[in-house]
């Protein structure tokens, strides 16, 4: 997605053969997007990848449909994911889904084991917030180290697993987007090469180290489709890649390497937008000067987004326009209804010079639901709470 790699041992072109030493024929796997038409990437495997059987598995999480809340009022809404205590699961088994519409599901973790199974979510892209914790993402490519503060992104169809660091609490904002995940078109050039005035450059995304195949002892894999979670078993080790090419891989990047935009006058939201997908874009809110007009008002003015709802996962800092957030504090304001700055916030802004503010925000074209768990984790009096 960002540019394309090789690594390890491949054929001088696609689709022919590669031979080891010994005359050994590996098989090529291609990895595809979009049928045949979008960004790609060939692994190759001492042993075939596709020769699997099905088996019984108890990995997985509650569906977000099954979980949904029969509410269906229009409010403002604050939900507190500092209550959730941490899960003895691991993250495969730790998500817990808050919001979702047919673009995205939003939800959090706190898992504090590895996950003894691999995975594949076949039902879209993932996208991870390290809110605390970390640890490494192992995948056939190789591994990604991810820490606080980092984005973690695990493409559809590529195998991996999750290892968090042992004896740190880990406490992660997960985004599950059925469209894929991608640079906003606003940040490339022509050629695909993210521009010189982009908020951020290929330098600041961490590939995966790769490394030789290995193996774990590990044989079962869960498929995530159609929001089943099915079970497979193979006789070989998956992690089984001799080298790979291509531009679909996982990578990390650190919130603090989006570099934010200044203004006059307050710049709207789309300044933040770091990625995007179908029916979303996905915000950095990082500290940053604040607007440097003589008159400028740096809170957020009032709002009515008709076409979008509003997700905020406040992380750390002083939220200008919000008052009773703290870090792990999720809102959700929904379209059809303005919102603005909490009484107070808005005059209280004037003439502040800086914000220290840290947060990740979507921006959502379809309607979220909010499940069963949002509801038990709700603040009952923030739709009150606008009220001076």
């Amino acid at each position: 997605m960002i540019e394309r790699i090789v690594n390890g041992f491949v054929p001088r072109k696609h689709h022919i053969q590669l031979k080891d030493e010994t005359g050994h024929l590996h098989f090529e796997h291609c990895i595809t997007q979009e049928g045949f038409d979008a960004p790609y990437t060939i692994t190759y495997h001492r042993n075939a990848p596709h020769r699997q059987l099905n088996a019984p598995t108890t990995h997985g999480w509650l569906p977000r449909e099954a979980a949904s809340s029969v509410s269906k009022e229009l409010k403002k809404r604050h939900f507190l994911s500092q209550k959730l205590d941490a899960s003895p699961k691991s993250p495969l088994d730790a998500r817990i889904p808050i919001l979702f519409n047919a673009d995205v599901t939003i939800g959090v973790l706190k898992p504090t084991t590895e996950d003894t199974a691999y995975f594949n979510n076949g039902d879209g892209d993932d996208l991870f917030y390290i809110h605390q914790g970390g640890g490494t993402l192992r995948t056939l490519l190789g591994d990604v180290e991810f820490n606080e503060g980092d984005y973690v992104y695990v493409p559809r169809g590529i195998l991996h697993r999750f290892i968090p660091k042992k004896g740190v609490d880990q406490w992660w904002v997960w985004v599950e987007c059925r469209g894929g995940v991608h640079i906003p078109r606003q940040w490339r050039n022509q050629v695909g090469q993210l521009r010189m005035d982009a908020p951020y450059c290929h330098r600041d995304f961490r590939a995966p180290a790769f490394l030789d195949p290995r193996d774990e002892g590990i044989r079962e894999t869960v498929v995530k489709r159609g929001d089943v979670f099915h079970g497979f078993t193979t006789k070989e080790a998956p992690l089984d890649v001799v080298g790979w090419d291509g531009s679909v891989y996982p990578w990390a990047f650190h919130i603090l390497n989006f570099q934010p935009r200044v203004g006059l006058t307050h710049l709207p939201p789309t300044w933040h937008g770091t990625f995007a997908t179908r029916g979303a874009l996905i915000c950095s809110f990082v500290p940053r000067p604040t607007d440097f007009h003589p008159e400028a008002i740096p809170c957020p003015y009032p709002h009515s987004s008709v076409d979008v709802d509003e997700f905020i996962f406040y992380c750390k800092g002083n939220f200008t326009s919000r008052k009773g957030v703290s870090p792990g504090s999720m809102s959700y304001h929904p379209a059809g209804i303005p919102h603005g700055p909490h009484p107070g916030s808005y005059e209280g802004s004037i003439g502040h010079k800086e914000t220290n503010e840290l947060a990740v925000m979507l921006d959502c074209m379809l309607p979220l639901q909010h499940t069963t768990h949002a509801a038990a984790l709700e603040d009952g009096n923030y739709m009150q709470s606008f009220i001076p």
